[in-house]
C-alpha cells in the first residue's frame, strides 16, 4: 500500500496485528520542506485538447499519507467539509477485513495546499465519519470547518466527487498532497477483485504505467482531467512481482483466474460514496442507493 514505512510500523504497533500493509518511502521530512510541484510526464495516448490542467489546490498532506478536501454533488457550502483518504491511512491503525468504523472521534490535522503546492492552512477533524478496508480502501473525515469558511479564509474550493462510474481511457491525475506531486496517466481498466494480503477490494481502477506512484501517495485523489472531479482514491501497486501479498496486489476475475501486473498501480472508485451522505453531509448507510459496507 502506498504508505510510508515508518507510519505503517507505527500502525502495526498500535493494532497489535501481524504483518501490516506498508511500503518504504523517503523520510517524511523531505516532503515537508518541498514547496514545488513536480509533474510526472503524461501518458501521451491520453492527451487531448479538451483536457484541463489539474493542480494541487484542495489536496491535503496527512502525517503519513495524502488526501483531499471533498464535497458531493448535493453538499451545501454551509456543510462541514470532508477529507478523503485511504482506510489504511487511519491514525488508529488498519481496519481489519470486515471491519467498518463510523463516527469515531478524531482531532487529526491536515495541511491544506494551494495550486502551487504551498501549505496555506491547517485543518482539523472533528471525527472519522467512515473508514473501512473492506470492498474499498477509504477513510472520510468530517472537519471542524465548513466549505464556506475554507473558501473565504484560504481561497480553496473542495474537489467534487463524481457520482457516476469512471470509464476506460479517461485521462487522470493522481494528486499527492504528501509529496506535492502530480502523476498523469489514464485508466487502463478495472479489476473485478483486487486482493492484497488479507484484504479484497471490488472493481478497482488499474492505471497505465505512467502513474508510477510511491509511498506517501496513499489517499491521493484521482482526478478526471476533463471534469476536474474525483473518480477514485489512490491506494496500492504491485512492487515486487509477487502474487496477492502485501504491496503486491493481484487481480482476480469473476471465474477466479489470478493475474498480476508488476509495477502497475491501482485506485479504489469513489462514485458510490455520494449516495451514502445526506443533507448536512451526514453519513446514512441506510440511504437509498448506498452500497458501502456497513458495520
Amino acid at each position: 500500500m502506498r504508505k510510508p514505512l515508518v507510519a505503517a510500523l507505527f500502525a502495526l504497533v498500535i493494532t497489535g496485528a501481524g504483518v501490516a500493509p506498508a511500503v518504504a518511502a523517503p523520510a517524511p521530512a523531505a516532503a515537508s520542506t518541498s514547496t514545488s510541484v513536480s509533474a510526472v510526464k503524461a501518458d501521451t495516448k491520453a492527451a487531448a485538447p479538451t483536457l484541463q490542467a489539474v493542480s494541487l489546490a484542495g489536496t491535503v498532506a496527512l502525517s503519513n499519507c495524502s488526501g483531499s478536501v471533498i464535497r458531493f454533488p448535493n453538499s451545501a457550502d454551509s456543510d462541514p467539509a470532508l477529507v478523503l483518504s485511504n482506510g489504511h491511512c487511519l491514525e488508529t491503525g488498519f481496519p481489519e477485513p470486515g471491519e467498518v468504523i463510523v463516527d469515531q472521534a478524531s482531532s487529526r490535522t491536515f495541511g491544506l495546499l494551494n495550486s502551487a503546492g504551498t501549505r496555506v492552512a491547517t485543518l482539523r477533524a472533528s471525527k472519522v465519519a467512515y473508514s473501512t478496508m473492506t470492498d474499498t480502501d477509504v477513510t472520510i473525515y468530517q472537519l471542524t470547518s465548513t466549505y464556506t469558511t475554507i473558501k473565504n479564509s484560504y481561497g480553496i474550493s473542495a474537489l467534487t466527487v463524481q457520482d457516476t462510474h469512471p470509464t476506460v481511457g479517461t485521462a487522470i491525475t493522481v494528486a499527492s498532497g504528501y509529496w506535492k506531486r502530480l502523476y498523469n496517466c489514464s485508466i487502463d481498466g478495472f479489476a473485478y477483485r483486487l486482493k492484497e494480503g488479507d484484504w479484497t477490494w471490488k472493481d478497482s481502477i488499474r492505471y497505465t504505467s505512467a502513474c508510477n506512484t510511491i509511498g506517501g501517495t496513499s489517499g491521493s485523489p484521482v482526478i478526471d482531467q476533463a471534469t476536474g472531479k474525483v473518480v477514485a482514491v489512490n491506494n496500492t501497486g504491485n512492487e515486487d512481482g509477487e502474487t496477492c501479498t502485501v504491496n503486491n496486489p493481484c487481480e482476480v476475475d469473476a471465474s477466479g483466474k489470478v493475474t498480476i501486473h508488476p509495477g502497475i498501480n491501482y485506485a479504489e472508485e469513489t462514485y458510490q460514496i455520494p449516495a451514502c451522505f445526506t443533507t448536512g453531509n451526514k453519513l446514512s448507510l441506510s440511504a437509498s442507493g448506498c452500497t458501502l459496507p456497513k458495520p
